[in-house]
């Protein structure tokens, strides 16, 4: 996602380069660009413009300080801008009900079901909740099925009623039962249809009214474009729900509704969905997002999830193992595992700064270490304890056991080694060293 939009307005914004001020012949020239640049990315062209104005407004007449070039503080305008049109700040869900009720709203095929069961993930691992699944979508018929086994899958239980096609009932009923069993979060997944209808919006206004939820969330699906915004302005007019959710922002889409919807229906993307897994779900941070459009990355988001996967028992231990030289390939399958647990790697990669202009043309398998745990296991335990003692002979058993060449054996043990020497640097504070090491390295 943003792939284009990223490299269309870094390549605008370099028109400033070299330029001692902002003047309004080169902004003017530099806020066309960056104009095409959204239009192209499928943001609603009537907000493309009102955004280019803004920023030409506040770009004219600044001088440029002194510790910044001219492009730089178009990028920091023009980041500060993206981070308004997408809501400013971060949206938070109303979890005061007791039990807080979720009612989920959208389109057939916008990840309605799949998403209900990452909110209900999200909230048992992240906020300690206890969620209950509802199973609203009396027509489609895997629906409910389909929600069962979400639910079995992230071990939350879910409710439904396969002898009444009433979902007003279905949604009391289900709540009724979340109090008496101590839930304290309803989430009501709801029929959705192929395009908005009379029929549709007429049931889900009837279960808003009779629950009267605490959040009402629009699923749209990314990879729809401007027709996602339009949908959003059409369900808000009716439900006037209080935030958006936004699935298949991993796929190959241009980003336009990120950028937009806000704008249009005056209601903030709460979520995004990143993937397949129950895991890939993200609380939407405009500011950060911004960030990512204009190759900055998102160091945070890393940071964060890196953190969700310390084990600081784990990490005491991997310590010592490294002070007394006994950090094997054991050790580095764990490491592996929390890594993958993190997310997908491109996505990982595209949060570190200027990684996107690396990555734009290369294709990360979510499995990237396949090949690498394959080479591990085929070692013995002996030689994962004591990675010195693979010698040659051993290095053409274990590629014929993990099924690749010599030399991806010997480049692995290399980096591992390489890795090994910086870890040690750092407990014993050789910094300097490991720079030298890595620019050698390149």
């Amino acid at each position: 996602m943003f792939d284009n939009l990223s490299e269309k307005l870094d390549n605008a914004l370099h028109v400033l380069k070299g330029h001692g001020q902002i003047t309004e012949v080169n902004v003017a020239e530099t806020l066309k660009e960056v104009r095409r640049a959204l239009v192209d990315a499928d943001v609603n062209y009537k907000t493309a413009k009102t955004f280019v104005n803004t920023v030409k407004e506040k770009a004219l007449g600044q001088n440029v300080l002194t510790t910044l070039k001219p492009g730089e503080l178009m990028v920091k305008i023009v980041k500060d801008e993206l981070t308004e049109l997408m809501g400013g700040e971060t949206a938070e869900l109303d979890l005061s009900g007791k039990p807080s009720i979720i009612l989920m709203s959208g389109l057939q095929g916008s990840g309605k079901t799949t998403f209900s069961g990452k909110l209900a993930n999200f909230l048992k691992t992240k906020r300690t909740k206890k969620p209950l699944l509802v199973a609203c979508d009396v027509y489609r018929p895997a629906a409910i099925d389909q929600l069962h086994v979400v639910g079995e899958q992230i071990s939350v239980e879910v409710y439904s009623d396969r002898e009444t096609k009433d979902p007003v009932k279905i949604s009391q009923d289900a709540i009724a039962h979340a109090k008496q069993n101590g839930h304290n979060v309803v989430i009501i997944d709801t029929a959705g249809r192929l395009a908005v209808d009379e029929q549709m919006m007429n049931e889900i206004s009837n279960i808003h009214k009779a629950i009267q939820p605490n959040e009402t969330l629009f699923v749209v699906d990314a990879m729809t474009g401007q027709d996602a915004v339009n949908t959003a302005k059409a369900f808000n007019d009716v439900l006037d729900f209080e935030g958006v959710i936004l699935t298949k922002l991993d796929g190959d889409t241009r980003g336009g509704a990120a950028i937009s919807i806000k704008s249009v229906v005056n209601k903030p993307i709460k979520f995004i969905g990143t993937g397949e897994k129950m895991e890939a779900i993200d609380i939407f941070h405009p500011d950060r997002m911004a960030d990512r459009i204009l190759g900055m990355g998102d160091v945070i988001s890393l940071v964060e999830r890196a953190q969700e996967q310390y084990d600081e028992k784990e990490a005491r231990r991997i310590q010592k193992k490294i002070a007394k030289n006994q950090f094997g390939f054991d050790d580095f399958l764990k490491q592996i595992e929390q890594v993958k647990k993190m997310g997908n790697m491109k996505d990982l990669m595209g949060m570190i700064p200027g990684a996107g202009k690396m990555l734009k043309n290369v294709d990360i398998d979510d499995d990237a270490f396949k090949e690498i745990e394959a080479i591990i296991h085929s070692m013995t335990p002996e030689e994962r304890a004591q990675p010195k003692i693979i010698n040659a002979s051993r290095k053409r058993r274990i590629s014929r056991g993990a099924g690749t060449q010599v030399r991806e054996v010997n480049q692995l043990i290399k980096q591992f080694d390489q890795m090994s020497k910086m870890m040690k640097m750092m407990q014993g504070g050789g910094r300097k060293k490991i720079m030298q090491m890595m620019q050698g390295l390149k």
